[in-house]
């Protein structure tokens, strides 16, 4: 026997105050590029063009590069253009190369380092948005998709930890300890 289809509400009309956006993170100045514990992030698609419901970040990960241990309330999902991240999920982990893609769940702890001696380049999709201001409120602007942030002093380090740790909780974050 067949099971009946589901009903689905009609599609909502067309949104003429939405526009396409386009993103060139290699010539277009006006895309913010943000330095965040020593990677460049690069916003290409933000929340206020989504209606909220996602963000592109264009990352560029040194040698040595990547976040600590974290966890938020979101999807995120990687897809590695060039180089490779050894990534670890919920205590294990695995290395990522330029093709592959990962979705961390939300709420699971995660992190990324680039362990090789290339840069390595990733999109970060985050689902709902938010992500990318958070980047922004947290970390400081740069000229271009691969110029490293500036070196912190101890004091600015601390500084920039002490921040850290006050924001996350309003962007759905959670800084765990290293293993």
């Amino acid at each position: 026997m067949f099971e009946k289809s589901p009903e689905y509400p009609p599609l909502p009309p067309d949104d003429p105050k939405r526009n396409l956006t386009v993103a060139q993170p290699e010539i277009d100045q006006s895309l913010p590029h943000i330095g965040v514990v020593g990677d460049t992030y690069t916003i290409t698609v933000s929340g206020d063009q989504t209606n909220g419901r996602f963000c592109v970040i264009d990352m560029y990960v040194p040698p040595g590069g990547g976040p600590g241990p974290h966890r938020h309330d979101f999807e995120e999902t990687f897809i590695l253009l060039e180089g490779e991240v050894e990534a670890t999920f919920r205590g294990k982990k695995l290395i990522v190369k330029a093709g592959d893609t990962i979705n961390i769940p939300a709420n699971a702890p995660h992190q990324f380092h680039n362990g090789s001696s290339s840069a390595a380049r990733l999109l970060c999709i985050c689902s709902p948005a938010g992500q990318e201001k958070f980047f922004m409120e947290l970390g400081v602007k740069v000229a271009t998709r691969t110029t490293a942030p500036p070196k912190l002093s101890p004091d600015e380090q601390a500084a920039f930890i002490k921040k850290a740790k006050e924001i996350t909780p309003r962007y759905r974050t959670e800084l765990l300890k290293e293993a």
